[in-house]
């Protein structure tokens, strides 16, 4: 047997040599032992540790920036697309104007003043024999301003009544129904019809409106209402100096439709996908997307001030004001959806994390679904086997699940904030099922780990 083979002494096998020889041996022997099980050796290890390119995290960067300076766009041009494309979400806009009572109240004074201008007082004599127009002109002419603002009293009373009715809501709402494919000429400043933009004010005709007030004037004893000619009579619905200057950028926006808003999520996606941590990055992207949106209802909020501030002394204040909140409606529910999806991913991609604060919510989770389990074990309750079943597919039934949400929220008419905070509730409450049932005994209705 070669002298090497031999057994060391206890000096040899005591000295830092042997100790250095032992440790390698250790070493290569740990690492075939990986090697033969397919797992990564040590220094295969050491690269995992991202080394992004920084010219590859600067355009991730890039484009998650761009996408959330795109969000509050894409809300607007998808609210621009709906209001001029669709009729009936166009009407459905404008419909609760014509029962609110600061409309109704602008609309009668608008429809007192062209009655009055085109009824002529003295008109009146007309019916009256000729033997008592001279006496009766001295008592009009004693009267003078009362006689006036009579008259004016009974006008606006049937007016007020016209509006107040539900034959002023049918001819609101058929008027905008029949101009509302002149909308985009008005929004870009051309064209005719009910709905025209003109010296920076979109006025809407309240023509059939004058026509009722006349037929109740004459059938409450006022006949020579019906000789007033057809009068034309504009209530403003918007009115603002910079409509000139922006109405090209609504046409561009109302183009853009429901494209810009997709753009929008494909660049924070791509992003995402680019970032090095792309946990941490759907967080953030998410975070900033939804910070983004809800700039613009501040935004919306602070021009509705201004707006308001600049309207000229004969507008109705109050008018105008439920205007602006009527038409901004549905943009304002678009801001809320996309601060709610926002919100959601960002609390959904942070849960299923693997950090410390993660973890332990899970641990919570996980462990409030094995006490429910362990109470309805001893109560009796069993799975039989859906048990098994639920187990054995679990990812698959957890990723359909997801799947089913957001197929549900995608084939949703008009969704809102609250829509989406309640499929968020209802997919959490079918995973809390799938892990109740997927628990294999009372003491295991715990899991270390969220479902993919």
């Amino acid at each position: 047997m070669p002298d090497s083979a031999a057994p060391a002494g206890p000096e040899d096998a005591s000295g830092p040599g042997e100790v250095e020889r032992l440790r390698a041996r250790v070493a290569v022997l740990e690492t075939e032992l990986r090697t033969a099980r397919g797992a990564p050796t040590a220094p295969a290890v050491a690269p995992s540790r991202p080394a992004r390119h920084p010219l590859r995290s600067l355009l991730a960067v890039v484009l998650v920036v761009l996408g959330c300076l795109l969000a509050p766009l894409g809300v607007v041009a998808a609210w621009s697309a709906e209001l001029v494309g669709d009729t009936d979400r166009y009407v459905d806009t404008v419909r609760p104007l014509a029962s609110d009572p600061d409309i109704q109240n602008a609309a009668a004074a608008s429809v007192t003043d062209a009655v009055m201008s085109r009824l002529d007082l003295p008109a009146l004599l007309q019916s009256v024999a000729p033997a008592q127009r001279p006496l009766l002109e001295k008592a009009l002419g004693a009267l003078g301003e009362p006689l006036q603002d009579a008259v004016r009293s009974f006008v606006h009373d049937k007016a007020r009544a016209v509006v107040a009715s539900a034959a002023f809501q049918r001819i609101w709402a058929d008027a905008n129904r029949r101009v509302h494919d002149t909308l985009d000429k008005a929004l870009t400043g051309s064209g005719g019809g009910a709905v025209r933009l003109e010296k920076d004010t979109v006025t809407l005709d309240l023509a059939p409106v004058v026509e009722e007030v006349k037929e109740r004037l004459a059938d409450d004893g006022l006949t020579v209402a019906r000789r007033i000619p057809t009068v034309h009579t504009d209530f403003t619905l918007v009115r603002s100096d910079d409509i000139g200057r922006i109405r090209s950028y609504v046409r561009l926006l109302e183009l853009a439709g429901l494209w810009l808003p997709v753009l929008a999520v494909l660049l924070v996606a791509a992003g995402v996908l680019l970032a090095a941590h792309r946990r941490r990055a759907l967080v953030v992207s998410a975070l900033c997307f939804a910070l983004a949106t809800l700039s613009l209802g501040v935004a919306l909020s602070v021009f509705r001030v201004v707006y308001l501030d600049a309207l000229p002394a004969g507008v109705s204040q109050p008018a105008a004001a439920s205007v602006y909140d009527t038409l901004t409606r549905f943009l304002r529910t678009g801001v809320r959806v996309v601060v709610a999806l926002g919100v959601v991913v960002a609390v959904a991609a942070w849960l299923t994390g693997p950090g410390r604060r993660a973890v332990f919510v899970r641990g919570l989770w996980h462990a409030g679904i094995g006490a429910v389990r362990t109470t309805a074990d001893h109560a009796g309750l069993r799975t039989g086997p859906v048990g098994p079943f639920v187990r054995r597919f679990r990812t698959w039934i957890t990723w359909i699940l997801v799947a089913a949400t957001v197929l549900v929220y995608l084939l949703w008419p008009y969704p809102t904030g609250w829509v989406v905070i309640g499929l968020a509730l209802t997919l959490l409450f079918a995973l809390s099922v799938v892990d109740f049932l997927s628990a294999e005994a009372p003491a295991a209705g715990s899991g270390s780990e969220a479902p993919a």
